[in-house]
């Protein structure tokens, strides 16, 4: 079994969804011992935004002469490899200004491929990636699961749609909100979210 293992706060040891990630993952393999763990650091190594050169590449253009444009087409088709082989996927996902960090929407951008993992049909839409499951870790300095700021929640909302739209169904969240509201009550939701971890884990579909 594989398991593709996505970061991308920028807090390095001071992350939330860092440590409750990588708290998963190994909860995960005690469990599985036999499964594989392939980690992407976005924050260290990022990945350049879409191009329009990469993605002609990806349509069957002719190889570059431009050594550093290979380089980033290679880096799209390695990303993309990756998330076709895992089974499971983890990504850990901070709340910047209401949504996602852009290394993380880098990384989207590279996964969400028509042909590979979705394709567009007579009915419309079908995913591709169907039969993985995906753990999203997300932190939030404020509450936004309820209440007011519930509505600028485009965090958990878009990860969820785009995951849908490549046909995972098997996803599960572990939140970690309030994280700027006080050291107690951001000692309480870590705790809470690792309270979610410890219950017992389930293989991919």
């Amino acid at each position: 079994m594989n398991l593709l293992h996505i970061d991308s706060s920028i807090l390095g040891q001071n992350s939330a969804s860092r440590e409750i990630s990588a708290a998963w993952v190994e909860a995960w393999r005690e469990q599985h011992p036999q499964t594989v763990v392939q980690y992407r650091d976005l924050a260290r190594e990022p990945l350049s935004h879409l191009t329009d050169e990469i993605f002609a590449a990806r349509n069957g253009a002719p190889a570059p002469h431009d050594l550093e444009l290979q380089r980033q087409i290679d880096a799209d088709q390695a990303a993309l490899a990756e998330f076709l082989a895992a089974d499971v996927v983890v990504i850990g996902a901070p709340m910047y200004n209401f949504s996602i960090p852009s290394q993380l929407k880098a990384w989207i951008d590279r996964i969400v491929v028509a042909g590979k993992t979705f394709r567009y049909g007579a009915s419309g839409p079908e995913g591709l990636a169907k039969g993985k499951k995906a753990v999203i870790v997300t932190s939030r300095g404020g509450i936004y699961s309820s209440g007011a700021a519930a509505a600028m929640d485009f965090q958990e909302t878009y990860l969820r749609s785009v995951l849908a739209f490549i046909g995972i169904s098997d996803v599960q969240i572990i939140r970690a909100e309030g994280l700027s509201m006080g050291s107690d009550t951001r000692a309480a939701a870590i705790e809470q979210a690792h309270r979610t971890i410890r219950r017992p884990l389930s293989a991919a579909a």
